[in-house]
């Protein structure tokens, strides 16, 4: 099995925030997309829906953020950005759940994003049950391998990543690996447990960095 991520040019998840926040900025736009366009079309399907209306998720949510954010003042102390996210993509699920029902219009939608999304850092959080919590939290943590992984395919050179891709994540055998890759057994166990290193290394600091 093998991992195949787009190196992007990081910024700090604060810093992206605030070029978000300052108003029209295609690039920032697109880097944002890059890091949780997956996770939410991700959760989205986790909840239960269609591929397609799993894009529609992420374009509304987008939509949501993009009217939230020119008024967007990133204060950690007031909640964490995760909980934010999460709170705006279950109501456009909600919102798209009653749209299939017939109960509310396009139109209801778009209006509903709009008024909500005017609220600061702080306003309309949601408490999800537990299952809820669950799926994002799951989706949250794939994000951020996703997001390490980046790094690791910078890092590491191809026959490494291969043997942790190979030993690690696929089960294959050491010895098998090992001789597939023209490496020792040795060569095989030390980049798995240098990636693995580095791997909780790089989530740990991206946990930071979410303040």
């Amino acid at each position: 099995m093998r991992y195949t991520y787009r190196v992007l040019t990081q910024s700090t998840h604060a810093t992206l925030l605030k070029r978000l926040s300052a108003g029209e900025n295609p690039t920032a736009w697109r880097e944002f997309c890059d890091r949780y366009g997956e996770l939410i079309r991700g959760f989205a399907k986790r909840q239960g829906l269609q591929p397609s209306d799993c894009d529609d998720v992420v374009q509304e949510t987008l939509l949501a953020l993009i009217k939230s954010m020119p008024k967007f003042q990133y204060e950690p102390g007031k909640g964490k950005f995760r909980s934010y996210l999460k709170t705006i993509v279950l109501h456009v699920i909600f919102q798209r759940s009653r749209q299939k029902r017939g109960q509310v219009s396009l139109g209801e939608i778009e209006a509903a994003i709009g008024s909500w999304s005017d609220g600061d850092f702080a306003d309309g959080q949601v408490a999800a049950d537990p299952e809820t919590e669950a799926q994002w939290e799951a989706e949250w943590r794939q994000y951020h391998l996703r997001r390490a992984m980046q790094t690791i395919e910078a890092e590491f050179n191809e026959k490494d990543r291969a043997a942790f891709d190979a030993y690690a994540v696929a089960g294959q055998g050491v010895r098998e690996t090992a001789e597939s890759l023209e490496l020792t057994v040795d060569q095989v166990y030390q980049a798995k447990s240098r990636i693995l290193k580095r791997l909780g290394q790089l989530v740990e600091q991206q946990v930071q960095e979410e303040g």
